[in-house]
């Protein structure tokens, strides 16, 4: 009902518009008003436009109300209804709306009316001296104004912080009108240095070398970028290119497009630095402005998934055709925001499909046997890490975490014998990850194997990452197994300060008090540990030790062994 609502917005500020009141004067839906702000301040954007809209039911000459639409509207990606209440909103006067001014930018650009966008910075339009800058100079390329729009690039490339943006789309925009050798000459340095671009920039260049009939360069610049390895994005381009196909350029066709290029390049730029909202308002007007930017719709499913809105992700994700060479992606990203909704079953299904269409990419195995790892399916993970190794080219030390993880699986999956080879493997790659030396120590810890190699384990974990409880916890660990009680003491009240919830820290904590006397506080800690939702295992090992004691139960326990 909400969605639907929300749809009437544009008839709602319409009306607005010509006079026609739709509440008696002082009258209003104060709790719409509250459930839009409550929604909007958990980045519920679909639930926000609803409500929004139903306030305005009541109140159409809001401005508040139509400021909080207006983003809704833009978080969601309806750029139309967010440009009507935009247009209102200006109407109505009083201070200028940046929110409104991304919306009416954006139908500007949209309809290449350039010389309306130029006249709206002149008149005031402000969005960030970078995006105004260069959004102004895309405009002059629509226009045919060429030497101006150089000139303005060139005024960016001459601040201080945002050279690597004006020549970025200075060569973008030389390119888009032919001009292939002056573009090259900026993206390959000789213009004005090297400078930094993200992997649409490299493709860029790789399409504009290919303009000027030098494919075998443009291949060796996706190698050296690349590499070699399989990819489902650069594959399909190194064969065109390798068949001695000329490649269009199609990264920017038209300044519309040009446009769209800021508002994702800008993007990149706050990504993880600004709001994740302010960062998807931009990348909705990328993608408004260009709905097939395959880039800028990956991006968008990731910050959303960043806000919790797993829902508006899987949608976005499902934008892609399975021939779009962005598809690969999109898919696993698909399967990761499912399981964030609860839909783990889904998501499996989505990667093994995924795997069947597309194995031969270590990414596919790679994210398939994380998923079937954090789901328990331990056996199917192990198979799936294990085809993900035997499609590496060549093993290098990154490589260590693909053994790690299959490790894991076979720990947990009770095959310690090729658990703790693939843990030496991954150590043998990277040999001071405390990760693996945590888990390979506390394992040996555990089953009471090589404990003094294993307790050198634990210590070069610790040196290397002192602020993990769960690794303190296994140097405490460590120190009970070999008897030295008093030593486990210390660790293990940090741990537990800082894991102070975890149930394996907390039931350890009380082992270790257990054996140094302090049976009262071990007895509390058990009960604490109890309150954390162990495993079934361990909880009922809690309650027997409660019941007899702890020396009791190992008593017990080493009788069983026997």
């Amino acid at each position: 009902m909400l969605h639907i609502v929300s749809r009437t917005l544009t008839a709602l500020v319409l009306a607005a518009a010509i006079g026609s009141p739709l509440r008696a004067e002082g009258e209003g839906d104060a709790g719409a008003y509250l459930a839009a702000r409550v929604a909007e301040s958990q980045n519920d954007f679909r639930a926000a436009a609803g409500w929004y809209g139903k306030a305005i039911l009541s109140d159409s000459g809001n401005p508040q109300l139509l400021e909080g639409a207006i983003l809704a509207e833009l978080a969601n990606g309806n750029l139309a209804i967010a440009t009507e209440a935009a247009r209102i909103l200006k109407a109505l006067g009083g201070e200028t709306s940046q929110l409104g001014e991304f919306a009416l930018l954006a139908d500007e650009a949209s309809r290449e009316d350039y010389a309306a966008l130029l006249v709206s910075f002149d008149a005031g339009r402000d969005l960030g001296d970078l995006v105004d800058e260069l959004v102004i100079a895309w405009a002059k390329v629509g226009e045919g104004k060429m030497s101006e729009a150089l000139a303005t690039f060139d005024a960016v490339t001459q601040t201080n912080g945002l050279e690597a943006f004006g020549y970025y789309h200075k060569a973008l925009a030389l390119a888009s009108v032919g001009d292939f050798e002056g573009a090259d000459a900026i993206l390959s340095g000789r213009a004005a240095g090297p400078i930094f671009v993200m992997r649409r920039g490299i493709f860029a260049h790789a399409q504009i070398l290919s303009q000027l009939e030098r494919n075998a360069d443009a291949v060796a610049l996706l190698d050296r970028s690349f590499g070699t390895g399989p990819d489902p994005i650069i594959d399909p381009v190194r064969r065109r290119l390798e068949a001695g196909e000329p490649l269009p350029f199609e990264t920017v066709r038209s300044a519309r497009d040009g446009i769209a290029e800021v508002f994702y390049t800008v993007s990149t730029a706050l990504n993880g630095d600004a709001d994740a909202v302010y960062t998807l308002l931009h990348l909705r007007v990328a993608g408004f402005l260009r709905p097939d930017h395959s880039d800028a719709l990956l991006l968008t499913a990731d910050v959303l998934e960043s806000l919790g809105q797993h829902q508006l992700a899987v949608d976005t994700y499902a934008l892609f055709p399975a021939e779009d060479p962005s598809y690969v992606s999109a898919e696993i990203g698909r399967a990761g925001s499912l399981r964030s909704l609860g839909k783990s079953d889904a998501a499996i299904e989505a990667l093994q499909s995924l795997a069947r269409s597309h194995g031969g990419y270590l990414g596919v195995q790679f994210a398939l046997g994380d998923i079937l790892r954090m789901e328990e399916r331990f056996d199917e993970a192990e198979i799936a890490y294990g085809a993900a190794i035997d499609l590496l080219p060549e093993i290098t030390e990154r490589d260590w975490v693909l053994f790690f993880y299959r490790g894991i699986s076979h720990e947990q999956s009770k095959d310690w014998d090729a658990a703790e080879a693939d843990f030496r493997r991954a150590l043998e790659l990277n040999p001071s990850q405390p990760q693996v030396l945590n888990y390979l120590g506390y394992g040996l810890v555990d089953r009471g194997e090589k404990l003094d190699e294993a307790l050198g384990m634990i210590e070069r974990a610790v040196a290397a990452d002192p602020n993990k409880g769960y690794i303190i916890d296994s140097l405490a660990w460590a120190y009970f197994r070999l008897g030295r009680y008093e030593e486990a003491l210390e660790p293990m009240e940090r741990a537990s300060l800082l894991e102070p919830v975890d149930p394996i820290v907390t039931d350890h904590l009380g082992d270790v008090y257990w054996m140094v006397g302090r049976k009262l506080e071990a007895q509390f800690q058990w009960r604490r540990a109890l309150s954390f939702d162990p495993t079934e295992k361990d909880a009922e090992r809690i309650l027997r030790k409660l019941d007899i004691g702890l020396d009791a139960v190992m008593a017990e326990e080493a009788g069983d062994a026997n």
